[in-house]
């Protein structure tokens, strides 16, 4: 279980941590900002607690070995399943945000959802790792579609359908970069298209409206579009140099709904401009950047497809948050990792960069 050498602490990834770390940090500073009206330290204390025990589950992660992790991976992947059929009888939370997406346990309340991407992550990172040489076996692939589609289904069904399209993603890049035929996704593609029309009449009506606003910005913009205005407006106001910190207008004067978690970077932007703006952005490439250098040079099929995972998982994250801030995607209500509030979405977040770092470490041999 932990199998850590004096000479593998030469291959701790500083860079990636301190990374992280300095993200967290404006996290923190910013969501201070965005609920500074609020009257109220909750949302402070809760992604601080958050991110320290996040930290510790980095300093566990590192020196373990993530082999370990492998082995559990068919518990890991029931839990899950487990933990999204609770939320399906007994899930919270559409009231409040549109979808029973959470779950409540002695007045703890966590997004399961959140927890099943790094579980799913290492489920299928090791069952392709099992299956590697038989990858393009239509039979093996089935299997696959099937153990990967029941927790987006389950998501889907929510309804949490940014959520669903995110496990979409990074399950697509991890068998591509499995080594899939390029025949097998031209199948999936195709799939897509023709499943459009039926992924559409299962809309909900507000989802169907976040679509005619993002094509339409100014279709109805007292209603379902206030929230995209109301961001591109922060973001335009922010300039160079943005308004100072603490003296956002659309963030202070609450303009902005929802500027703690899906619209923190327009905070960001308003307040420390374009500078501030792409000061994340910057954090943001070093991240993914060692995360696929991490991958690159793991020991292993498994080591190397998780670490994957996370970059596609992470990716994603950020295009469509960031796109939908200022206005280059529709508005799906997906978080901004390590800057939105979310005490579960950090936590597992932190988590990833732990078992991240961890890959890194035992990684053996030379990097040609």
């Amino acid at each position: 279980m932990f199998n850590l050498k004096k000479k593998s602490f030469k291959k701790f990834d500083f860079v990636l941590f301190f990374a992280v770390l300095l993200l967290c940090i404006y996290g923190i500073i910013m969501i201070k900002s965005a609920t500074l009206s609020f009257e109220t330290n909750r949302f402070v204390k809760v992604q601080s607690l958050s991110t320290i025990l996040g930290f510790i589950g980095i300093v566990i992660l590192v020196l373990m070995d993530y082999q370990f992790i492998g082995k559990l991976y068919i518990p890991i992947y029931g839990v899950c399943v487990l933990l999204l059929v609770a939320v399906a009888l007994f899930g919270t939370g559409k009231e409040s945000w549109g979808a029973d997406s959470w779950l409540s346990i002695g007045g703890f309340t966590f997004q399961p959802a959140e927890i099943c991407k790094v579980g799913v992550i290492i489920f299928l990172a090791k069952f392709i790792d099992n299956h590697k040489s038989d990858i393009n076996n239509p039979i093996t692939l089935l299997k696959i579609i099937i153990l990967a589609g029941i927790p987006i289904l389950l998501i889907a069904k929510q309804p949490d359908l940014g959520t669903a399209l995110v496990f979409v993603f990074f399950i697509g890049v991890m068998l591509f970069a499995a080594g899939i035929r390029w025949k097998y996704i031209g199948y999936a593609i195709l799939a897509g298209i023709f499943s459009l029309p039926v992924l559409w009449f299962s809309l909900d009506p507000y989802q169907r409206d976040r679509i005619f606003n993002f094509l339409d910005p100014e279709r109805d913009t007292s209603g379902s579009g206030y929230q995209a205005l109301q961001s591109k407006i922060a973001v335009g106001s922010g300039k160079i140099f943005g308004r100072g910190l603490f003296k956002g207008t659309q963030t202070q004067y609450n303009y902005l709904p929802e500027k703690q978690t899906d619209f923190i970077f327009a905070v960001v932007v308003e307040e420390l401009g374009l500078i501030g703006g792409l000061t994340a952005i910057l954090l943001y490439f070093i991240l993914l950047y060692r995360l696929i250098r991490i991958a690159k040079n793991s020991k292993d099929t498994f080591g190397s497809l998780m670490v994957i995972g996370f970059v596609a998982m992470f990716t994603i994250h950020i295009f469509e948050n960031i796109g939908m801030t200022i206005g280059l995607t529709p508005i799906t209500g997906i978080p901004l990792p390590f800057l939105s509030y979310g005490g579960t979405f950090q936590l597992i977040n932190l988590l990833c960069i732990g078992i991240a770092l961890s890959v890194g470490i035992h990684r053996e041999g030379l990097n040609f």
